[in-house]
């Protein structure tokens, strides 16, 4: 998509003229733009897919009694292929883009904030397909990571194998996992900061259903990947107080985005493409085996 046609878009819906517009540089299944008028700033999201905007109208909507810094729709429909989504702004960068700059005890601040909203998120109500299980979710996410390395040829499919095994040996903790709602994208993307505060989450496109400690290990994963220190994690873990199982499902956790980082490495969506470089892929590796070390020192407790 060009601007012309966002900018059509935004002003043919809200009347407004734009001043400025630019592509965000998130979103791999959107085109997402942050258009200012004189006077302030909106959100715009628009695809090609049909209703793609259904899940996150219904998603912001549900979340709207939990108060939390979340956006509000403002208008939504369809312009020649594409399905569009206008939305009012929340200042603030990605934490990831951010970490860095960040104090520890603004980490700790925030992980204390993001548990807080999660359990609020937890007690909304939602409907599951009967035969939802978490495991069948679990399946879900190796099973694509497997196509994809299998396709891609980057990284050894037998770690797919390895961590399925290690799926087998904690059977008795995820068939109790239950269909609890969490946000499940909130990693090093999709969580707002503000002068060192949480200001904001975005993206809500789906929700999370099952084990919260998954975003949890989706952002250790994502933090390792950059490079970055994981006293976050170590903040947010203080905050959820995982006992010894669920600490272990912790670290398969991880193991679980680790392959499924090294599945997108070389994938294509819309018009960008996950890179992929010999150093990319040795960290990832790397990654995968202090993960392997971090569990072999949990023991054997998996009840």
């Amino acid at each position: 998509m060009d601007y012309k046609e966002a900018i059509i878009i935004f002003e043919n819906n809200t009347k407004r003229s734009v001043v400025q517009i630019e592509r965000c540089g998130v979103g791999i299944a959107n085109y997402v733009f942050i258009v200012s008028t004189a006077t302030e700033k909106f959100i715009l999201r628009c695809s090609k897919d049909e209703d793609a905007y259904k899940n996150t109208v219904y998603w912001l909507q549900k979340l709207s009694v939990c108060e939390i810094p979340i956006p509000v729709v403002l208008s939504k429909g369809k312009y020649k292929d594409y399905s569009y989504l206008i939305l009012s702004y929340i200042p603030g960068d990605d934490i990831g883009n951010v970490y860095y700059k960040l104090s520890d005890s603004e980490k700790k601040q925030i992980a204390k904030e993001v548990i807080k909203i999660q359990r609020k998120v937890s007690r909304i109500d939602v409907s599951t397909d009967s035969e939802w299980t978490w495991n069948n979710v679990v399946d879900g996410t190796l099973n694509r990571a497997q196509e994809r390395i299998k396709r891609k040829h980057y990284f050894d499919i037998g770690k797919i194998y390895i961590v399925k095994e290690l799926q087998q040996e904690i059977q008795d903790y995820l068939v109790r996992v239950r269909p609890t709602p969490y946000l499940d994208d909130i990693s090093t993307k999709n969580l707002l900061i503000h002068n060192g505060k949480l200001s904001g989450i975005i993206d809500i496109d789906w929700m999370g259903l099952g084990d919260m400690l998954t975003f949890v290990a989706m952002t250790k994963v994502a933090l390792l990947n950059m490079n970055l220190d994981t006293k976050y994690i170590h903040y947010l873990l203080d905050e959820i107080h995982p006992n010894m199982i669920e600490y272990k499902a912790f670290v398969f956790y991880c193991l679980i985005y680790c392959v499924d980082f090294m599945g997108e490495r070389g994938m294509q969506f819309l018009d960008k493409t996950i890179p992929v470089n010999e150093s990319i892929i040795k960290r990832l590796n790397d990654i995968f085996d202090i993960l392997m070390e971090e569990w072999n020192k949990c023991g054997g407790e998996t009840k």
